[in-house]
């Protein structure tokens, strides 16, 4: 694909534009942790907490189709023809995960998602649906954001794309905030419908902050923009994509289920949402550099020897800071004091946090193999690094279960990291051969 910005760069473009998105990731990082601390201070939190973990991963995996809407935009959004045709699309793909969601709400289909298929404790189970019901409007919302949040970074505004996760987090504070404050509302539906508000809210702040580039595009002359992509070729490019994020989205329902079936169950599922949202600050830094990569390493990804270098100085500083949070008495101030974790659900998420460190650096390599093969349309390798992750998950899951006695945090933490090394093994593989052809 051709960049949409100079074609060679310096480390300093690339940090300037990186900084606003890794702004905003790391801001949506900061929601799990503020929601779930209230959840843990209201009326009994392992159960909510419970709830709140399964209810937002049963969401994600039916949202997972859209997330990749904001990688399509980047890549194809080039005119006006381009633009309205992939409007069209995103709204196809929001009508079918509103659908999903409405689905998954139906009582009799939710009993046998709840108690046949994920096997949840009954106070879990009931609190669990009223979650699911306060985020029927979530995946749409996302998916409608994420494809004008497109629109802003391939137009190099990614400041924009800052501001409107800023709204996000306000608006979601406020509610949770308030709803707490209420004393009578449940800790699931406090959770749920505060996600829900602020990614709504986001949603319509993002659309407002792209118009100038909506009219921009909407005002091209045919003779400046080139023949619209047919749908047959926005699928081709974006259902690779939507499969690794469909597949991908599979680990928290599937840890979910491994969980119900382990040791420390409900310890688990309480802490183990706690525990990822904790470890995704720091992993954030290395989400919002696929998008970099997309955008600046250029034709024939020419420009990837200085994304890498930034990159490479990305895993240094999160994995240190993560290690030091985690392997110091930090530890115990994080997840009992900030987290408001009872003492013994504190001491529980130590450990797992602490195998989860190299989860920072791998994300960052992670983007970008991810963005090499995408600029390279080979998104079809993507999807199949994606399900040897998820191979490799269950079958370290399988054999840890069966074999010790250990917690199912401490089992799932574990096989979420050997499942990511040998996905970027994989990948590490593909990229060096895509680079080698550029």
């Amino acid at each position: 694909m051709t960049s949409t910005l100079a074609p060679t760069i310096r480390a300093s473009d690339v940090i300037r534009f990186w900084v606003p998105l890794c702004a905003t990731w790391l801001m949506m990082s900061i929601e799990g942790p503020i929601l779930t601390s209230l959840v843990a201070r209201l009326p009994h939190p392992d159960f909510n907490l419970a709830a709140y973990g399964v209810a937002v991963s049963v969401a994600m995996f039916i949202e997972s189709p859209v997330i990749m809407l904001l990688s399509t935009s980047v890549a194809l959004a080039t005119d006006r023809r381009a633009f309205e045709r992939l409007r069209i699309f995103m709204w196809r793909i929001n009508m079918l995960v509103t659908a999903g969601m409405v689905v998954v709400c139906i009582p009799s289909i939710y009993d046998v998602l709840a108690h046949v298929v994920l096997d949840l404790p009954a106070p879990v189970a009931d609190r669990m649906y009223w979650g699911l019901v306060c985020m029927i409007p979530w995946p749409a919302a996302i998916g409608y954001r994420r494809f004008y949040q497109g629109l802003l970074i391939r137009s190099g505004l990614t400041r924009r794309v800052a501001w409107g996760t800023v709204m996000r987090l306000l608006t979601m504070a406020g509610a949770g905030l308030g709803m707490a404050a209420m004393g009578t509302v449940e800790g699931i539906v406090v959770g749920a419908l505060g996600l829900s508000t602020g990614v709504v809210f986001e949603a319509l702040a993002t659309r407002s902050m792209a118009a100038g580039v909506v009219q921009k595009l909407r005002s091209q002359a045919d003779s400046d923009c080139a023949e619209a992509p047919s749908y047959r070729s926005i699928l081709s490019f974006y259902t690779p994509l939507a499969l690794t994020s469909v597949i991908g989205f599979v680990v928290t329902p599937m840890i979910a289920f491994f969980l119900g079936r382990a040791p420390m169950s409900i310890e688990s599922l309480a802490v183990l949402p706690i525990v990822d949202s904790f470890v995704f600050m720091f992993r954030s830094f290395g989400f919002s550099y696929q998008e970099v990569g997309i955008a600046l390493m250029g034709e024939r990804n020419r420009n990837y020897p200085v994304v890498r270098s930034v990159g490479i100085g990305i895993m240094v500083a999160t994995s240190l800071a993560l290690a030091i949070a985690c392997f110091t008495p930090l530890s115990e101030i994080i997840f009992g004091q900030l987290y408001g974790l009872q003492p013994h659900l504190a001491s529980f998420a130590v450990l797992p946090t602490q195998l989860l460190g190299p989860l920072p650096a791998l994300a960052v390599l992670y983007s970008l193999q991810r963005a090499v093969l995408i600029n390279s349309r080979q998104n079809v390798v993507v999807t199949w690094s994606t399900i040897m992750e998820i191979a490799s998950i269950a079958t370290v899951l399988v054999i840890v279960l069966a074999t010790t006695s250990w917690p199912g945090a401490v089992a799932a933490a574990l096989a979420m990291v050997v499942g990511r090394i040998l996905a970027n093994g994989y990948l590490w593989v593909r990229t060096r051969q895509a680079l080698g052809r550029g």
